[in-house]
């Protein structure tokens, strides 16, 4: 489950854009992937496109809701305290095993001093075990909380749930993936991508939401936000 760039290039200290980085794997994707399995996935995300999670989830102008979660290192977590002291930037994510999700979050802990320095604290939540976010945390030096939604719970009351088909089940399932045991619940849900930033009074001031998780807003733009 090692993802970085084509590169392979030591810990970066320099922000580069997160597009070259995604792009760089739908490109190895492209190369190596059967075309019939690209399709599947492109199916689900065009099914979840009509089945318009995106535009029921909540976004700007919504009350976020509380949670209190725990990190990859066990240590609960909660969104209250966090909003006591600033704004909150949440990202929403499918696991360590998705690339895409990699190269989101190694992008995002390039930034991670400059969020701190807006005032504003990060965390990234998924539905995987706290044992794989720590692994991930780990593998990949991570410097802010990975926060295990069991169940997806949080990501539920934010309205990003949506069901893995059975066809991309057995993908899955062949490429070892598994979901079951890697989120510790037979459920197979997972979130759809979501980054959100939450003001104290706990009210979404801004919103990047999309079906697609090869897409991922900047961390510049995040940034923009903040500033």
């Amino acid at each position: 489950m090692k993802w970085r760039s084509l590169a392979e290039a030591v810990p970066r200290t320099e922000a580069r854009p997160l597009r070259e980085i995604l792009a760089e794997r739908k490109e190895r994707i492209a190369q190596y992937v059967p075309a019939e399995t690209q399709a599947v996935h492109a199916r689900v995300v065009e099914d979840i496109r009509k089945q318009g999670i995106a535009e029921r989830a909540l976004t700007v102008g919504a009350a976020a809701p509380e949670f209190e979660l725990a990190d990859q290192n066990g240590k609960p977590v909660r969104s209250a305290e966090l909003l006591s002291h600033g704004r909150l930037v949440i990202s929403f994510f499918r696991g360590r095993w998705c690339p895409f999700c990699v190269g989101q979050m190694e992008a995002m802990n390039v930034i991670a001093t400059q969020i701190h320095d807006a005032k504003a604290a990060f965390v990234a939540i998924s539905p995987q075990t706290a044992h794989q976010a720590f692994l991930m945390a780990d593998q990949h030096e991570l410097r802010f909380p990975l926060l295990s939604d069991t169940g997806n719970a949080v990501a539920r009351a934010f309205g990003l749930t949506y069901r893995v088909p059975d066809e991309q089940q057995q993908l899955y399932r062949r490429t070892f993936v598994n979901l079951p045991f890697v989120n510790g619940d037979p459920s197979w849900e997972l979130p759809i991508p979501a980054t959100y930033v939450v003001t104290p009074d706990r009210t979404i001031s801004w919103a990047s939401i999309d079906p697609d998780y090869t897409h991922r807003p900047e961390p510049t733009e995040i940034l923009r936000r903040l500033a």
